[in-house]
């Protein structure tokens, strides 16, 4: 976990400094989350805080979630990673078990704290490894059904077009980060959940 250190510590100085604005709702993550540089303006700067890192797997959020989430004592969390725990090669039940490790976290600090995971993305640069992202997404959509105040948010199908492929207008040219288009369908996709906010 040592390369994501300076990222994580210069994230502990914005939490720092912003630890007397309690009741927020804290997006939490991997890039995906911190490249959503309209955030603030997207959901109203009162109500949201971004503190995803780059690269972070949903392993290194676990392992970060002490230092970075729980001083900030969220009204709610909106979180997405695993992307690029399969990215790297993990199977999709090791991502299941780094999330069931996640929400025990959550339910030892912070059991009624409203918690959502927005589902792994389909990407044209992951595109290979689609049947690992559809079986991660199944298993923690699962594992949420069975967690009172969970929700999954399925940003996965309305990023396919009508061949079921991704839809390419909604990704930078590297075919794996999103663009302006592809965070303007995850607003209007979370907005129909007000229960998150």
């Amino acid at each position: 976990m040592f390369w994501y250190e300076e990222e994580v510590h210069q994230l502990e100085k914005k939490v720092r400094s912003t630890a007397e604005v309690t009741n927020r709702t804290v997006f939490y993550g991997s890039s995906s989350i911190r490249l959503w540089k309209t955030l603030d303006h997207d959901f109203s700067e009162e109500q949201v805080l971004n503190i995803g890192f780059g690269g972070s797997t949903l392993a290194a959020c676990g392992w970060f979630f002490e230092r970075l989430v729980l001083p900030v004592q969220p009204r709610s969390i909106v979180f997405y990673a695993g992307d690029n725990d399969l990215g790297d090669g993990r199977h999709p039940e090791e991502v299941y078990l780094f999330f069931c490790a996640l929400t025990s976290k959550m339910q030892q600090y912070m059991p009624e704290t409203p918690f959502t995971f927005v589902a792994i993305k389909p990407s044209p640069a992951r595109w290979h490894i689609i049947d690992r992202i559809r079986f991660a997404n199944h298993l923690i959509q699962q594992k949420i059904e069975t967690l009172p105040g969970y929700h999954f948010v399925d940003v996965f199908t309305p990023m396919l077009d009508g061949g079921g492929r991704p839809r390419w207008e909604l990704f930078d040219s590297d075919g794996l980060h999103l663009n302006r288009k592809g965070y303007a369908l995850w607003q209007q996709t979370l907005l129909q959940h007000p229960e998150i906010f």
